[in-house]
C-alpha cells in the first residue's frame, strides 16, 4: 500500500501519509493511486489547484453547497500549513466541529476533506499549497464560506482576502441539510 491512513477527530477527514523511498539522491513517492484512494472513499480528482500564501495568512473557510459539492486531497510541497476541516453538515453530530493538522514538504502528509466540510488553512512558513478536487469543477455560484474567526489558528492572522474577511458566522451560514 503507497499511504498510510489516519481517521481525524470527525468521521471521513483524512491524514493520508504517503510512503517515502528515500535513497542518496533523495525521496520518491506516490502522490495519488487511484484504485488505493478509490478504496479509501477518496474518488478521481476533476480539478488541480494551487495557491501560495506567505506566513500568517488565512485562506478559508471554503465549500459549495450541492448539487456542486467537492471534497478537497490537500498537499504542501513547499512550506508548511495548518490545514483545517469544518463540519458544516445541520444535523451531524459533529456539526460546527473542527479539525485540522500540520502539513509540509518534511513530512508530506496530505489531507482528505470530504463534501460536506469547509476548508481553510494558516501558512504557517511561506507555503505552496496544492489541492485535488473531487466530484464537481469549481461553482462561484454555489460557493460559500464561514467565519475564519470560528477556529483557534497558532499565529496572528496577517491577512485574509476581503471575501474572507465577510463571511458569516456559522449560525448564519447556508450550510448542508
Amino acid at each position: 500500500m503507497s499511504f498510510e491512513v489516519e481517521e481525524l477527530g470527525i468521521p471521513g477527514v483524512l491524514l493520508v501519509r504517503p510512503r517515502r523511498f528515500h535513497d542518496r539522491r533523495g525521496y520518491f513517492a506516490e502522490l495519488y493511486r487511484s484504485s488505493e484512494l478509490a478504496r479509501l472513499g477518496i474518488p478521481a480528482p476533476v480539478q488541480l489547484n494551487a495557491s501560495f500564501s506567505v506566513r500568517g495568512v488565512v485562506r478559508g473557510l471554503h465549500y459549495q453547497l450541492p448539487p456542486r459539492e467537492q471534497g478537497k486531497l490537500v498537499l504542501v510541497p513547499r512550506g508548511r500549513i495548518l490545514d483545517v476541516a469544518m463540519d458544516v453538515r445541520r444535523g451531524s453530530p459533529t456539526f460546527g466541529q473542527y479539525v485540522s493538522a500540520e502539513l509540509g514538504e518534511e513530512n508530506g502528509h496530505m489531507l482528505w476533506i470530504p463534501p460536506g466540510f469547509a476548508h481553510g488553512f494558516q501558512a504557517l512558513e511561506d507555503s505552496l499549497v496544492v489541492y485535488m478536487v473531487t466530484h464537481n469543477e469549481y461553482a462561484p455560484e454555489r460557493e460559500r464560506c464561514v467565519s475564519y474567526r470560528h477556529v483557534k489558528w497558532p499565529l496572528e492572522v496577517a491577512a485574509v482576502s476581503d471575501k474572507d474577511g465577510r463571511c458569516p458566522e456559522l449560525a448564519r451560514a447556508e450550510a448542508f441539510d
